[in-house]
């Protein structure tokens, strides 16, 4: 199967998640997350419900008005799982997620190629299969994070997760400096992200196009080193823009303020 790969990242991130929670006590899944609004438990109504949704189980009704963190459709379809699934126990959501994540890998791995590369509905617009799923290994990733964190049990996580979270947010860097930072003309700007997954990264502004650099690069003018963790942590909106760039570990060489421009823009999840 070509996206074998995205199955198996689904299945690992998922299983990471059941295991994590599995003998934790009840009061774990009140604890708060960096989600705003979202317990360690809303978190996994989250996961269970948009995998129902995407069965086709309608999301619940929703009567009263939205909560001020939820500000597009997404957030709407996401938030109505996650307050209906409030009625039940953590033990009880978490057995849902279960079945739901078991259930999703069963079709998942039922699927043709063709389906694979079939263009539809996404949360990012109209996009392959693949890539809506590989948006979901994204996303069920992070969200493992925020509970490991919410937990105060962050781990080393070395699994293909990773690396699909990693390259989705180098690969938007063009987009970060050229669309959202509004970069200047001229601006070279070297990223060295220190870790397991450590690369160096250089995107460059030229006739008013962001563009990747490769060994032809001209002088550098702005040089950011951070910690892998940093990197995915500020891109996914984990922790500000004034954290990523005063972390010890995150070093500025060049134009303090375009670095702040490029750590204000870096952060890309919806």
């Amino acid at each position: 199967m070509a996206y074998e790969w995205i199955i198996d990242a689904l299945d690992e991130t998922w299983s990471s998640l059941e295991r994590l929670m599995r003998a934790q006590p009840d009061a774990a899944y009140q604890r708060s997350t960096s989600c705003p609004g979202w317990s360690v438990q809303d978190v996994i109504s989250h996961l269970a419900g948009f995998e129902l949704l995407l069965r086709g189980d309608a999301p619940p009704a929703h009567q009263a008005p939205w909560p001020d963190y939820v500000r597009n459709p997404i957030g709407e379809l996401n938030e109505a799982f996650v307050e209906y699934f409030r009625a039940l126990s953590g033990p009880e959501v978490l057995a849902l997620f279960r079945q739901t994540a078991g259930d999703s890998l069963t079709r998942l791995r039922a699927l043709d190629d063709d389906s694979w590369e079939r263009v539809g509905w996404s949360p990012e617009g109209e996009r392959p299969y693949h890539r809506f799923m590989e948006t979901r290994v994204l996303d069920s990733w992070i969200h493992l994070q925020d509970v490991r964190d919410a937990l105060l049990e962050p781990a080393d996580d070395h699994g293909s997760g990773e690396e699909i979270v990693i390259n989705r947010f180098e690969a938007a860097l063009p987009y970060v400096v050229g669309k959202k930072m509004n970069a200047p003309e001229g601006l070279v700007l070297r990223l060295n992200l220190s870790g397991r997954l450590a690369r160096s990264v250089v995107i460059g502004v030229t006739q008013g196009r962001a563009v990747v650099w490769g060994q032809d690069a001209p002088p550098v003018n702005l040089e950011i080193t951070t910690p892998v963790a940093l990197f995915w942590r500020r891109a996914a909106g984990r922790i500000s823009a004034e954290a990523f760039l005063a972390a010890s570990a995150t070093q500025v060489r060049g134009n303090v303020g375009v670095a702040r421009a490029f750590a204000e823009a870096l952060s890309i999840m919806i």
